[in-house]
């Protein structure tokens, strides 16, 4: 189907301005003396004519001057003589719409231009200039507003695009880090563990293939992402035997809400690495994924005691923090503590801030 052409604002806003007046000096006619309605509906087409196309070539002269892109200030200062400049234009072609009509549908009219446009150029001028100074800044107006929503809307699409570029980076650091801690894992087994280095491989293999899958998204359901955390925590426990153990409950609520990607595993690599591997008895990691008052709580916990090397500002949590900050406008929190030979890691999301 042929789709029609919608008139756009602009011509709308000329057609129903212009006719309305019109209309209303039509009205005035009508209810004079000697009304002629051939005269008046003469006029009444004329000016809606005349005076669109007069403004239109003002728009036309603006677009072409991009004085639409200028600021404030200084439109104002081409504005003034610019209504001059319309008033005048309005008054010239009224007269001559005036005394063209008055000759064509009035007998015994005598009067020359000059003595015609005497009796009535003060009166026209006026009111032209009171016409064209409401187009004008009707008009500019209009193209200020425009000019700040699409400034907005651009300004907008950059900070969407800036925070996705960061949020890229920073996922993107710590898939080689994860990469290199597994394979360092696998290296160690090979050797006096050949079986367990071959299983090793396989998880890592499970693991690249569903991280890879979803390289390019900033955030997955938590679902997925708890995936990843068991391989990952199944690929320890081959080399750390029974010195590492774990627990993991996660509410079914939770399952399809999403987080930043590598958020748990990253926590967990970090409770591995400095809360179990250092330890000679190993150590336990408790995960808990839970709604709490309509907002998502994720805790990883070690035993052990917080080293100094580890806070909130090391690469891994700086990395998961800065990417809570980015995706949830700082809506979202982590903190670490250590409480009774526990190491506690906790994410909160709340639930306005849902991706």
């Amino acid at each position: 189907m042929l789709k029609r052409n919608k008139l756009s604002l602009y011509w709308k806003c000329q057609l129903t301005g212009w006719s309305l007046a019109s209309l209303y000096w039509f009205y005035i006619g009508f209810t004079g003396a000697h009304f002629n309605l051939l005269l008046g509906l003469a006029q009444f087409l004329t000016d809606v004519a005349g005076y669109i196309w007069l403004t239109h070539l003002y728009r036309n002269f603006v677009l072409r001057h991009q004085w639409q892109e200028l600021p404030v200030n200084k439109l104002v200062v081409k504005i003034i003589p610019a209504i001059f400049c319309m008033g005048v234009a309005y008054t010239l072609f009224t007269l001559l719409k005036l005394y063209f009509f008055q000759w064509m549908f009035v007998k015994d009219f005598t009067l020359d231009f000059l003595s015609f446009a005497r009796l009535i150029v003060m009166g026209v001028f006026v009111a032209g200039i009171r016409l064209m100074a409401i187009w004008l800044l009707a008009y500019h107006l209009y193209q200020y507003a425009q000019r700040e929503i699409r400034l907005a809307r651009e300004n907008a699409s950059l900070a969407i695009e800036s925070r996705n570029a960061q949020l890229t980076n920073l996922s993107a650091q710590l898939n080689p880090h994860f990469l290199f801690n597994s394979l360092n894992t696998i290296k160690s087994l090979i050797n006096r563990q050949p079986d367990t280095a071959r299983r090793g491989i396989d998880l890592l293999s499970e693991i690249l293939r569903n991280s890879l899958y979803n390289g390019e998204a900033l955030d997955i359901p938590i679902r997925e992402e708890m995936g990843l955390v068991n391989d990952y925590l199944e690929l320890q426990k081959l080399r750390l035997e029974e010195r590492l153990q774990y627990e993991i409950t996660i509410e079914e609520a939770v399952g399809n809400q999403k987080i930043p990607r590598l958020c748990i595993l990253t926590l967990v690599e970090n409770a591995v690495k400095h809360g179990v591997a250092p330890s000679v008895n190993g150590g336990e990691i408790r995960i808990s994924i839970q709604q709490v008052a309509g907002n998502t709580k994720i805790t990883v916990m070690n035993s052990g005691v917080l080293p100094n090397s580890v806070s909130e500002n090391g690469i891994g949590l700086k990395n998961v923090k800065e990417r809570l900050r980015l995706m949830y406008q700082q809506q979202a929190s982590l903190k670490i503590q250590a409480e009774k030979g526990w190491i506690i890691v906790s994410i909160l999301i709340p639930d306005i801030c849902q991706p």
